[in-house]
């Protein structure tokens, strides 16, 4: 796989994680902040761990499954799942629906959170109720990472190794940085990235689905620029005409 053919499985990969590790962010900052960092750092690590031996287990065990069988199935997953991004985005866009606040969510959960004070002692044993949260947030949000992971690598083990990249990468960026700001990372424009993930998503899953359907798509993999061109302009035709009531009225 040439640089040109894999940077599309990374750039989607990278994008895709970091809106759930963003959102996994939060909350585990929010455990920390209010039950204990020891706590919320141990369900998180436990909750990795957990992911990481899911998604070994499942790579090579999807890759034995016959190619179009495969693309079909992944495809339809990946399709499914960027059309519900990409619908709730643009809704948000439109206005229909109110844009998702990091800092909300993160100060809902630290109230929901917080308790008496818990004393020395009990500060630096672990918080079961803090480790289990942690844990569950992030375990949901990575199986959704590694299901995209799993089937963006579709093609083979380099388009894997390419989409494992960019979920990676996009760990690290958020872990990096929630320990250098230890608050919600608000300043990610979410809904942006999700309008764009939406897109990528729905794009590379209808490539799939055509492949594993012995379609000939014209051009080979170039296809995909012109499928993510079409989704891009059928979204903003779409956020266009859900707007276009509320700007009547206003």
């Amino acid at each position: 796989m040439t640089f040109a053919q894999a940077a599309p499985t990374v750039l989607a990969a990278l994008m895709a994680s970091l809106v759930e590790f963003v959102e996994a962010l939060t909350v585990v900052l929010a455990v920390g902040v209010t039950r204990g960092w020891r706590s919320a750092l141990a369900g998180a690590g436990l909750a990795l761990l957990v992911l990481a031996g899911l998604t070994a287990a499942l790579g090579p065990a999807i890759l034995a499954v016959p190619v179009r069988l495969l693309q079909l199935g992944l495809g339809a997953l990946l399709l499914l799942f960027g059309m519900r991004w990409l619908r709730k985005a643009v809704l948000r866009a439109a206005g229909v629906i109110p844009l998702h606040d990091e800092a909300a969510a993160f100060e809902k959960e630290r109230r929901a959170l917080s308790g008496p004070d818990r004393s020395p002692r009990a500060a630096r044993a672990l918080d079961a109720v803090a480790v289990s949260t942690a844990f569950k947030i992030t375990l949901i949000e990575g199986v959704e990472v590694a299901f995209i992971v799993v089937a963006l690598g579709a093609a083979g083990p380099s388009a894997l190794a390419a989409a494992s990249l960019g979920a990676g990468a996009a760990l690290l960026l958020v872990i990096a940085l929630g320990f250098i700001l230890h608050r919600p990372l608000a300043m990610v424009p979410e809904n942006t990235l999700k309008f764009g993930v939406g897109v990528l998503l729905c794009a590379f899953g209808t490539f799939w689905i055509g492949e594993g359907a012995g379609l000939a798509w014209p051009g080979g993999d170039l296809s995909l620029a012109g499928l993510v061109a079409g989704y891009l302009l059928t979204a903003l035709f779409a956020r266009r005409l859900c707007a276009a009531p509320r700007e009547a009225l206003a």
